[in-house]
């Protein structure tokens, strides 16, 4: 009787074991469990999204995205330095080769996918097409810091342009020209700017039930405009867009053609200062302001004839930057010294100090509008990632709901603008853009390993754009990306410990809500 008993207990342990070790397997085959890419076209035929965009959209899309926060404000922290960083000094122009070198390999990349799959969602769908769940959730969750984290900093920037521009403007109220700190920032970028002013920080913040309120009401302000835009219509949203662009090209165009004729060669000696580490450094923090062609990805579904037009949105629009990037950075750093360059607003401080107030002015409203075109973007591209989050049963399920009337996803982007909108209270710009910069590196060196897998997985699959040189050109992407965001990573501080944290807390939401909102949706199918 011992010995039945025995053979029971090690039977059901035994069973025990083997349904363990099935449910263990079960888990590891859904997190990379793919999803077929005419699956996804499929969906994003149904999706309710109005096809509106050709390609000269997309192009003023990408555009829109680049020039912006990256001419207009960060080209002056590459060449100068930040606290964290040395700067590339004249060699800027390097840095900016290097990092649309970067961009150029992954652009194709993004390119094969875009046009192969045009959905919404960018890296987040290519992922999950090649790599499974998990890490398609991983590069969603990646992709949302970058586009709503970039949309803090940039906004950030877009509130200082303002002051400066209304400063210009004598007959309006001080309380406008000279609004209060604790309106126009942050609490912690409140506080620093006081105390460095010798002003206790509790003598000018007011509290509310013993907490002090300090925000950036331009900021939300603006960013409550950007999401009405945006809920109005994706092709109102472009034709905004496009002007904008207009107007910023003509205002850097009128910086190069002024500034040539104050260039001093003596100023480009040394040429690169700080030598490779600044060259490399110079290259991560101006990487910031090349994401809008990534952008142009998530708009895919609204794309007329996406095989043919995306592809050329997004290396058109690579192609148009970078000419422009190289073409300030030589004026910039030949018409100002090294130590003189203003880290906030480099092109019209470089005016000002040749006496060219007139054209500081101009290219302050330049500024202002090349911001704004930015931050439209980076909303646009926020909102299509959670959008094909939620159709994807990631998140709940009233994310996915698209306007009767206007035709795009008004919840997300209602939601999108609220975070952003608590995200200002808390970051300031440089630990924003660099969070951002590694959510880019991130999901670049996601998407070009994507290509490789997928042409190993799906060979016969029609590919109207095809990245030449395959596999050299993506591994070169890879290589590019990982060690710029490697090389980085011994100088930053503060984000290189947040952007971990973000990934964690990411992982920790997928296991406990989306993983199992997954499962259910697939049982009740």
């Amino acid at each position: 009787m011992k010995e039945i008993n025995n053979n029971l207990h090690s039977s059901c342990e035994e069973k025990f074991e083997i349904k363990e070790v099935g449910a263990l397997n079960k888990f590891v085959k859904n997190l990379f469990k793919t999803k077929n890419p005419d699956e996804m076209i499929e969906n994003a035929n149904k999706g309710g999204l109005e096809k509106t965009l050709g390609a000269f959209d997309l192009i003023i899309l990408g555009v829109g995205a680049i020039i912006g926060s990256g001419i207009f404000t960060v080209v002056g922290i590459a060449a100068a330095g930040s606290p964290e960083s040395v700067g590339a000094g004249p060699a800027l122009v390097l840095s900016m080769i290097l990092a649309s070198l970067a961009c150029v390999f992954s652009a194709m990349c993004y390119s094969e996918f875009a046009s192969m799959i045009p959905a919404a969602g960018s890296a987040y769908l290519y992922t999950y097409a090649t790599m499974g769940e998990f890490l398609a959730w991983i590069v969603g969750w990646v992709l949302m810091l970058e586009y709503l984290v970039g949309y803090i900093a940039v906004v950030n920037a877009w509130t200082g342009y303002l002051i400066q521009f209304l400063k210009g403007f004598p007959f309006l109220p001080a309380f406008i020209t000279n609004p209060p700190v604790w309106l126009i920032s942050d609490y912690g970028s409140a506080v620093s700017i006081l105390s460095k002013q010798g002003i206790d920080p509790a003598s000018v913040i007011p509290t509310f039930a013993g907490i002090p309120i300090s925000l950036n009401l331009p900021a939300i302000l603006i960013t409550i405009f950007m999401a009405g835009v945006l809920i109005k219509g994706i092709k109102e949203s472009t034709n905004m867009a496009g002007i904008m662009v207009i107007i910023k090209l003509a205002v850097i165009a009128l910086f190069v053609f002024t500034g040539a004729f104050y260039v001093k060669p003596e100023n480009w000696v040394p040429f690169a200062p700080n030598g490779f580490e600044g060259i490399f450094m110079g290259a991560f923090i101006i990487f910031f302001a090349y994401i809008g062609f990534d952008a142009i990805a998530t708009a895919a579904e609204e794309t007329k004839n996406p095989q043919k037009n995306l592809p050329i949105g997004i290396i058109g629009s690579l192609a148009v930057c970078t000419i422009v990037y190289v073409l300030v950075g030589l004026v910039l750093t030949g018409m100002v010294p090294i130590n003189q360059i203003d880290t906030h607003a480099p092109i019209a401080h470089a005016m000002r100090l040749a006496g060219q107030d007139w054209v500081a002015g101009l290219i302050s409203l330049g500024a202002l509008t090349g911001l704004t075109s930015v931050l439209l973007v980076l909303m646009l591209a926020g909102t299509r990632i959670l959008f094909a989050m939620s159709r994807d049963n990631y998140l709940p399920s009233i994310l996915k709901s698209v306007h009767k009337k206007y035709k795009t996803p008004h919840i997300i982007t209602i939601l999108t603008a609220f975070v952003c909108i608590f995200g200002t209270l808390f970051l300031n710009i440089s630990t924003a853009a660099e969070l951002c910069n590694f959510g880019t590196f991130t999901s670049f060196i996601i998407v070009c390993v994507a290509v490789l897998i997928l042409r190993k997985t799906d060979p016969e699959r029609k590919r109207p754009f095809k990245v030449p040189f395959s596999p050299l050109f993506p591994l070169l992407g890879v290589i590019c990306c990982a060690g710029l965001m490697i090389y980085s990573m011994q100088f930053l501080t503060t984000s290189r410990i947040l952007f971990p944290l973000w990934l964690g807390f990411g992982i920790l939401i997928y296991l406990t809500y989306s993983y199992k909102k997954q499962r259910k949706s697939e049982n009740n199918e």
